[in-house]
């Protein structure tokens, strides 16, 4: 043995090592102010917190110690700041505009509204359109007329005017010749294409000034609008078709612009009319051409094309008339009572509405558009259209709904600031018709939805009674009870709109009509009304989808009913405990659907719960119930994230389980919880650390003095613990568990159990994995491992010895495990543990410990200082310090000199700490580790040795061994010699 450790009893606070210590003023976060003066013939003066007022001027700069980056702000507010700051899209937009300056933009006038589109009143069509294009489709094949694709014309260019007025004359004629051809058996993919390329050749013609080839491309666009061969796809093809107008249409007017500006007086270039301009602005040269223009879409012989591109360049004739956009509105409504088919004169008038919304604010044409439409309402449903249908292979419900794009358009014009009374009027008009199905559901889908919310009840009435032929019944009863889920009637209104609302959704004899309703009214009756009209809403539901287990066919709308009725209800824990609750949860057999809706159920609970506990036998046994659905889904094949989710979930729920002071009915239920989620590991964590919370609330209630039965109490959640650690995977979460339940095994007096415990983790050390995975990334166990040993070495101090294992027994077992471990190449974890256990020796001499546990014996009173027990300290200190010193030597040898030194001194700063220098071995050890830090001190920091050379004059001065004192003087004349 190389060293010869005899600890010394000290005072703990002569080890301590103080730190330099000096007053200060100023919080070194406060934030401090500078004020610069600046005068003539004075030099800048720079105070803190001082303002003055001097001839001079003054400014005062922030010194926030977090904001001092850029001149007193952070990067965003100073940029936020600057005169001219813009984000990149403003700043793009501006450029895009005309590159107009901030100045100019914050002095700019607030924007003249001209149209209905500017006052925000109306979803944008282009939010429509998209919707459109996904829901009308079809599989049938598709036909196309046209002269301009695959093999038509090819685009020429001309330059002179001569060679310019030739060739229009050779489309004209060729236009009279008849030279288009049909495209047939193309598919929806194909036809869109086909679209497409026509958009892009009308374009391209433009941009060749070929301006009579563009607007033959649109005539034949708009001819294809009235083919009605594939009815279910005509309202995607308006979309399309329409696209390619509205290009055309802008074209039109820019060009319209672009002459008008060159014609006008000012400059060579021309000067651009504003944007408010009238016609009186507009040159004679931009008229004429604006006329031709109408005059050639006039001389077009079919209606439809005609009031097609008429309607496209409407804008254009604000070039010859500013006050004649409502005459002219008026006139093309009624062109439009000239075209036969019903859906095609719906969409034309869809289309008219569009235009004239983005040219004026006037309504009038647009009331006059309904009211053809509603003046023609009843042959839509006459013999010959469904006749018509009949071949193209549609029920009359499919064709109905082909009206309801176009329709909602010129009813949502309609709504627009008119009075509640006008949209009464409008509302008795529809009513009235025969089958108004089609325009009970526009209306809803178009009106305000507070105007329904306050008439839900004639709503209601209205949709029970109806003739309801060419629509469904339940889709208008869901929309309408979305509507109310979002803007609810008035308070005293809802229960009698709830109760007419189900009585005809539960009469219905279609079951999927009848699901579809209940999925939509399940959130409006759950959001509204208490828990007995949701069991009865459950219940229903129950009646109608056990027979003939019509509910295997609507799981998804049974799963958005228990999402909903569980995630907008204000009372978690009541609706858990209906008696409809979990027979509802049976009807989901699919196991994938079932394991869904139990993931929902908790993770609603979850974010619902608040601090809200479960103290109810009833809804712990239903969560109970839904926890074990998700833990016995999981096998070896669930992923990590899935397994984390679950645990997530059910940890929340037993967390919240509380029975009060009823413990022996609070460890009954997690004895339960143990053998119901025997899959998830971080569950049973959760149940370890709640019964160990549990025995410390039993300590807490008898304040430290236990009696026979609360004494067995804790001794049984003891048991717990040490039982169900074993059945985790992981070895460091139950090396942890097994120190933190032995901790709260010795807190309440259980010595035999916290001894178990305490061994129990320390013989996982050899098993514990030399390398774990963390976010994708492999990582050392060392540093849990050193970190484990320090907390078990502080629980230690104060665990007495049993008497039937000898003295220090589980230092001696830490000591054999802990050689076990598989370390890294050239580690000094090891090192670095018996540098701690060192510590832990010098503390288990000393007379009275640090700390202690009420009524729990320690070492400091069970030897009571014995010779034979210091005996035995100080030989486990030679051992430990011995294994410190091979490990220096293997350093020496490796040349490992920047980490020899280094632990040089962290070896002589134990030893002058906790051993006694009067020892000559130790004192020789003591001084050639000085030595050695000191020959190298070049690889350490320079004022680490200074450091320990005061630290060692500190323990001089305040040792009170005279012994010990002497050794230490001794040592710092020889270390400062050194030095």
């Amino acid at each position: 043995m190389s060293a010869e450790w005899r600890c010394i009893r000290r005072n703990q606070d002569e080890c301590r090592h103080y730190l330099d210590k000096f007053k200060v003023f100023d919080h070194p976060l406060k934030q401090s102010t500078i004020t610069v003066l600046e005068s003539k013939g004075t030099r800048t003066k720079v105070s803190n917190n001082i303002s003055e007022n001097n001839s001079g001027t003054s400014s005062t700069i922030s010194l926030d110690p977090l904001s001092l980056a850029l001149d007193g702000s952070d990067p965003l507010s100073q940029f936020a700041r600057q005169e001219s700051s813009q984000d990149p899209l403003s700043q793009m937009a501006a450029e895009f505009e005309g590159n107009l300056s901030v100045s100019s933009k914050l002095n700019q006038k607030k924007k003249e509204v001209t149209n209905l589109l500017d006052m925000d009143l109306i979803e944008p069509w282009a939010a429509r359109r998209g919707a459109i294009l996904n829901k009308y489709t079809t599989n049938e094949k598709l036909s196309i007329v046209t002269s301009f694709l695959s093999g038509g014309e090819t685009v020429k260019s001309q330059t002179t005017m001569s060679e310019k007025v030739k060739h229009r004359l050779e489309q004209l004629d060729e236009f009279e010749e008849g030279t288009v051809r049909q495209m047939l058996d193309l598919s929806q993919q194909e036809y869109v294409i086909k679209i497409e390329q026509l958009n892009h050749e009308l374009v391209q013609a433009w941009n060749s000034d070929q301006r009579v080839k563009a607007l033959k491309i649109a005539i034949q666009c708009s001819k294809l609008l009235a083919d009605t061969s594939v009815i279910q796809f005509y309202p995607s093809k308006f979309v399309l078709i329409t696209d390619i107008l509205d290009i055309f249409g802008k074209l039109v007017h820019e060009r319209l612009l672009l002459k008008a500006g060159q014609g006008r007086p000012g400059s060579k270039e021309g000067v651009a009319l504003p944007d408010n301009f009238t016609p009186d602005m507009v040159p004679e040269s931009a008229k004429e051409t604006c006329q031709n223009w109408f005059y050639k879409i006039a001389s077009i012989r079919e209606l439809l094309p005609r009031l097609y591109v008429e309607m496209a360049i409407l804008k254009s004739y604000r070039f010859l008339s500013a006050n004649e956009f409502s005459s002219i509105l008026m006139r093309l409504t009624r062109m439009i009572r000239g075209v036969g088919d019903p859906l095609v004169a719906t969409y034309a008038r869809c289309y008219l509405c569009r235009v004239g919304m983005a040219i004026t604010t006037d309504r009038e044409y647009i009331k006059e558009n309904l009211s053809d439409i509603l003046e023609i309402y009843h042959t839509i449903f006459n013999g010959g259209i469904r006749a018509e249908i009949a071949k193209h292979r549609i029920t009359l419900d499919g064709y109905i709904s082909l009206y309801l794009p176009g329709l909602d358009w010129i009813m949502q014009g309609v709504t627009i600031l008119n009075t509640d009374s006008e949209l009464d009027d409008v509302l008795k008009r529809c009513r009235e018709k025969k089958n108004p199905a089609l325009l009970m559901q526009s209306i809803m889908q178009s009106y305000r939805s507070d105007f329904i919310a306050l008439r839900a009840m004639q709503f209601v009435e209205i949709l029970s009674t109806i003739s309801a032929e060419g629509l469904s019944r339940g889709q208008m009863l869901r929309i309408l009870g979305s509507i109310l889920s979002h803007t609810p009637p008035p308070s005293e209104q809802r229960g009698a709109v709830l109760n007419a609302a189900w009585r005809t959704i539960s009469s219905m004899g279609n079951v999927e009509e009848y699901i579809q309703c209940a999925e939509m009214w399940s959130q409006y009756t759950s959001q509204h009304f208490g828990l007995r009209e949701v069991n009865a809403l459950m219940g229903d539901i129950l009646y109608h989808m056990t027979p003939n287990r019509s509910y295997e066919r609507h799981y998804h709308e049974l799963q958005v009913i228990v999402d909903k009725i569980v995630s907008n209800s204000h009372n978690i824990h009541g609706v858990l405990s209906l008696e409809n609750f979990l027979p509802m949860l049976d009807l989901f057999q699919k196991e994938s659907i079932k394991l869904d809706v139990c993931k929902s159920i908790l993770t609603s609970y979850k974010s619902a719960s608040g601090d809200l506990y479960i103290s109810d036998p009833v809804v712990t046994n239903a969560l109970m119930y839904i926890s074990k659905v998700l833990n016995d889904s999981v096998n070896a094949l669930t992923s990590d994230d899935e397994r984390r989710q679950i645990s997530n979930v059910i940890s929340h729920f037993i967390q919240k389980v509380d029975f009060g002071r009823d413990f022996e009915q609070q460890l009954s239920f997690y004895v339960e919880a143990r053998s119901a989620f025997s899959n998830l590991d971080p569950v049973y964590s959760t149940l370890i650390h709640c019964v160990n919370r549990l025995a410390t609330s039993t300590r807490r209630i008898v304040k430290g003095q236990h009696t026979n039965k609360t004494a067995a109490f804790v001794k049984a959640c003891a048991a717990y613990c040490f039982i169900t650690i074993p059945s985790i995977i992981d070895v460091g979460t139950r090396m942890e568990l097994y120190l933190q339940s032995g901790q709260v095994a010795l807190l309440n007096v259980c010595l035999q159990q916290a001894d178990s415990c305490f061994e129990a983790a320390l013989n996982l050390i050899p098993e514990m994995p030399r390398t774990f995975e963390l976010d994708g990334k492999i990582q050392s166990t060392e540093p849990f491992l050193k970190s484990f040993i320090m907390n078990f070495l502080s629980t230690l101090v104060i665990v007495p010895d049993n008497p039937t294992q000898g003295v220090l027994y589980l230092l001696r077992l830490l000591l054999d495990v802990v050689k076990k471990y598989s370390y890294e190449p050239n580690s000094n974890t090891i090192v670095s543990i018996y540098l701690h256990i060192l510590d832990f020796l010098s503390v288990a001499t000393q007379e009275v410990y640090p700390y202690h546990i009420v009524n729990v014996i320690s070492n400091d009173e069970l030897y009571g200082s014995d010779p034979k027990f210091l005996a035995e300290i100080n030989n486990i200190a030679c051992e430990v310090c011995d294994q410190i010193l091979q490990s220096l030597k293997q350093l020496l040898e490796t040349n490992a000199i920047r980490q020899q030194s280094q632990l040089a001194l962290d070896l002589f700063l134990k030893i002058i700490t906790g051993a006694d220098l009067t020892v000559d071995r130790m004192y020789t050890l003591t001084y050639n580790l000085w030595n050695l830090a000191v020959k190298n001190r070049s690889v350490l920091d320079p004022k680490q040795l200074h450091q320990i050379y005061s630290y060692t004059e500190h323990l001089a001065d305040v040792t009170q061994m005279e012994s010990q004192k002497h050794a230490l003087q001794l040592l710092l004349d020889k270390m400062k010699s050194r030095m």
